[in-house]
């Protein structure tokens, strides 16, 4: 079983920009407005949609595993190989799950959280 990547993390209550870089003189240019990448919003809603999605997957097919694995529920010797394919059921969707969270984990950690206002800056799905 694999643990989750880290989930990008929405914008938290108080949080503010980045402090712009400023020398100590003042200059029309140093001001810089800031807002929260809208990209990487999108990742943090994808990522809230994606994972009851996954979770319900794994929680069914769990659940048609236990029942196969019991004796109360199945005794013949065919049942044997019905648990090895959902064995390998679940073996495919733990790596299909991990395969989504890290690309939207990776995906979310090469995205600035701030962008400048009037910046054409790369964003994740441009």
């Amino acid at each position: 079983m694999f643990v989750d990547p880290p989930a990008p993390q929405p914008l938290q209550p108080g949080e503010t920009p980045p402090a712009s870089a400023n020398n100590g003189l003042p200059s029309p240019d140093a001001v810089t407005s800031w807002e929260f990448n809208p990209d990487y919003q999108r990742l943090v809603m994808m990522w809230r949609q994606v994972l009851p999605v996954l979770d319900t997957l794994t929680g069914s097919l769990d659940k048609a595993y236990q029942l196969a694995r019991s004796r109360d529920v199945w005794d013949a010797p065919v049942s044997g190989r019905y648990v090895e394919d959902m064995t390998e059921w679940r073996t495919r969707l733990s790596l299909y799950r991990q395969a989504i969270l890290t690309s939207i984990s990776d995906q979310a950690a090469d995205t600035p959280r701030w962008v400048p206002v009037k910046a054409g800056a790369p964003h994740a799905f441009s």
